[in-house]
C-alpha cells in the first residue's frame, strides 16, 4: 500500500466561493487518478484557500511546511495534486521544493501530467520549464488585472473587491460587458457623520487612532459586518482618498467624483499632515501634540532650550496641618527637563520651570496673534506679495540655470584643454588645468545645490499660495473659537499654530510660528507683540 497525501490550492477568494469553489474539482480529480492506481490510499488531505502560490513564498506557507515535516518523519509516500502549479508558481523556488520532496523518497504526481522524476537532465529542464510557464502565467495575469483595475480607476468606475466605511456598494443599473449588473459606490450617510466626527476629533481634539477606536466602542460604532473598528481600520478610512472623492489605484487616480466625497479637500489634506506628522519617527521634526490631554498646555510640544531635550510634565504636591488643625495642600505642575533630571545628557539650563508661568506667558502670545488676525483682512496685497516672491524665485532660477550651462560648458572647454596639453599643443600645464577642472566642478556642484534649494523654495511658496483661503480660514476659525474651546482644542490650535517652543533658564522663551499662518502678518506686529509679552 502507498499511502497518498493530496494538496488543493486556489489563490483567490472568488475561487473559494461556496457556489463556485474550485476545490471539490480537485479533489474529485484527484480521487479518481488515486483510485485507478494500484495499491494508492489517500490518508490526508490538505487544503489551501485564498493562497497564491505566484506571490506567497513555500516557506511563509503553513500547508507546504507540514508536508515537509510529515515527508522527513516519512509520513506518506506520494504526494498528489490537480496540477503541479498548485505547489506554487514561483520559478526561483518552486522547481527545487519539488525536487526536494523527491529526494524524500516521495513521489510526487499530478492528476493531469503525470509523474515528476529527476533521473536525468531533461527530467530537471523539464520540471524548471514547467515553473517558468507557470510563472510567466501568473505576471501576464498580474499585469492584466492592474491594467483593468487602473482603467476602471481612470475611468471612475468601482472597481470591486472590500468597500472601507464611508461608503457602500449598490446596484444603479450599470453593466458590466456580459450584460451582467455590476455595482457602483454611494456614501453611507450614518457611516460618513461618524467619519466628519473622527477627523474632527483628530484636528480639533488631538486624538489619536487608538483613543479613536476606544470612543468609537463606546459609542457602540460597529462596522456592517458588526466587528468593532480597529486602530488600524481607522487609519484606512481616514487615509482613503475616497474621502474627498478620489478613487485610486497604485499610481493612477480618477478624477474628482464630488457626490462621493465626504470631506472638503483642505480639511483632508490638513488630516493628512497630522496623521503624517504622528507617524514621524523622528521627534524633532514633529510640530504636533502627541497628547492633548493632561492638565498643562504644552506637554508633547515644548523643548529645553540648552540641552535640546523634552520638558516633560510633573507635578508635586505640597501638604501640611494647619494650627486650627485643618488640612493645606497644594498641587505645582511644573515642566521638567527629563534629559537634566536623570543626568542623561549635559544641560546647563534649569530642571524645573513653573507650567502656569509658561502657559500663561505663550498663551497671551497666542491670544494676541489670534486678535491681530480677526483685525487683518486678507486682500489682494498679500496675494500680490507672494506672487511677487514666486516671480523672483523664478527669476533666480532661471539665472542659476544659465549659469550651470555656462560653467558645464566651461569644463567642457578645459577639458578639451588636457587633451591639447597632452599632445604638445597647449602652453597650459597639466596642474593648471588640474587645479582649474576641480574648482570648475566644484562651482557646479554648489550651483546645483542653489537650484535644488531654489525649487524647494518655489515649490512651498507656490503650496502656500494655493493655499491661502484655507490659512486664513483656519486662523479666523481659531480666533472665534479659541475663548469657548476645551484644554485639548487649545493645545491642537498652539501646536498647529506653533512649530516650536523653546524654554531657557531665567524663563528664556523662544517661540517658532508656523510660516503657513506667521505670513498674514508683517515683521512689525510680530515684533510688537514679542516685546510687550515676552517679559515673563
Amino acid at each position: 500500500m502507498k499511502r497518498v497525501y493530496c494538496l488543493y490550492r486556489v489563490s483567490t477568494k472568488r475561487q473559494v466561493d461556496q457556489l463556485k469553489d474550485d476545490i471539490p474539482m480537485q479533489r474529485i480529480a484527484c480521487q479518481e487518478f488515486s483510485d485507478r492506481q494500484d495499491g494508492w490510499v489517500i490518508v490526508k488531505e490538505f487544503l489551501e484557500k485564498g493562497v497564491s502560490g505566484f506571490k506567497v513564498s513555500a516557506n511563509d506557507r503553513d500547508v507546504i511546511m507540514e508536508l515537509k515535516e510529515a515527508a522527513m518523519n516519512h509520513e506518506f509516500d506520494i504526494l498528489l495534486v490537480y496540477m503541479f502549479d498548485r505547489l506554487g508558481r514561483i520559478d526561483s523556488e518552486t522547481p527545487f521544493v519539488v525536487e526536494w520532496f523527491v529526494n524524500q523518497g516521495i513521489e510526487v504526481w499530478s492528476t493531469q501530467e503525470g509523474q515528476q522524476k529527476f533521473e536525468d537532465q531533461t527530467d530537471k529542464l523539464m520540471n524548471y520549464i514547467r515553473f517558468w510557464q507557470a510563472n510567466g502565467e501568473s505576471r501576464k495575469t498580474s499585469i492584466r488585472l492592474k491594467t483593468s483595475t487602473a482603467q476602471r480607476v481612470a475611468a471612475g468606475l468601482y472597481r470591486g473587491g472590500p468597500v472601507l466605511y464611508g461608503h457602500r456598494a449598490v446596484h444603479k443599473g450599470r453593466l458590466n460587458k456580459k450584460g451582467q449588473p455590476v455595482k457602483d459606490l454611494e456614501i453611507d450617510p450614518q457611516a460618513a457623520e461618524i467619519i466628519i466626527d473622527m477627523c474632527n476629533k483628530t484636528l480639533y481634539e488631538g486624538y489619536g487612532s487608538h483613543r479613536l477606536e476606544s470612543y468609537l466602542d463606546q459609542k457602540g460604532v460597529r462596522k456592517p459586518n458588526g466587528k468593532r473598528i480597529t486602530s488600524a481600520a481607522i487609519l484606512r478610512i481616514l487615509r482613503n482618498p475616497l474621502l474627498v472623492g478620489y478613487y485610486s489605484a497604485g499610481d493612477t487616480v480618477s478624477e474628482k467624483i464630488p457626490e462621493l466625497a465626504i470631506l472638503d479637500e483642505d480639511k483632508f489634506n490638513a488630516l493628512q499632515e497630522i496623521l503624517d506628522q504622528r507617524a514621524e519617527k523622528d521627534k524633532d521634526k514633529r510640530h504636533i501634540a502627541q497628547m492633548t490631554q493632561g492638565k498643562t498646555l504644552l506637554s508633547g510640544n515644548i523643548k529645553c532650550a540648552h540641552c535640546g531635550g523634552n520638558l516633560v510634565a510633573t507635578q508635586s504636591k505640597d501638604s501640611y496641618a494647619r494650627k486650627d488643625g485643618s488640612l493645606y495642600e497644594k498641587t505645582y505642575v511644573k515642566y521638567m527637563c527629563y534629559h537634566r533630571a536623570r543626568k542623561l545628557r549635559d544641560c546647563d539650563g534649569q530642571s524645573i520651570y513653573s507650567a502656569p508661568r509658561i502657559d500663561e506667558t505663550v498663551e497671551a502670545i497666542v491670544k494676541k496673534y489670534l486678535e491681530e488676525i480677526k483685525k487683518t483682512p486678507k486682500d489682494k496685497a498679500l496675494e500680490i506679495r507672494y506672487k511677487k516672491d514666486l516671480s523672483e524665485k523664478k527669476k533666480l532660477k532661471r539665472e542659476l540655470l544659465d549659469k550651470q550651462q555656462s560653467l558645464e560648458a566651461e569644463l567642457t572647454e578645459l577639458s578639451l584643454e588636457v587633451g591639447r596639453t597632452l599632445c604638445g599643443r597647449n602652453v597650459f600645464s597639466a596642474d593648471v588645468l588640474s587645479r582649474s577642472i576641480e574648482a570648475t566642478q566644484k562651482k557646479i556642484r554648489e550651483n546645483e545645490k542653489l537650484i535644488a534649494q531654489c525649487d524647494a523654495e518655489l515649490e512651498q511658496k507656490s503650496e502656500v499660495l494655493n493655499k491661502l483661503d484655507f490659512y486664513y480660514s483656519q486662523f479666523i476659525s481659531w480666533a472665534e473659537e479659541y475663548d469657548t474651546s476645551t484644554m485639548e482644542q487649545k493645545k491642537m490650535i498652539i501646536c498647529q499654530l506653533i512649530d516650536s517652543i523653546k524654554v531657557g533658564k531665567g524663563y528664556n522663551i523662544e517661540i517658532e510660528f508656523n510660516v503657513s499662518y506667521k505670513q498674514f502678518f508683517g515683521e512689525e506686529t510680530e515684533d510688537s507683540i514679542f516685546r510687550e509679552e515676552m517679559v515673563v
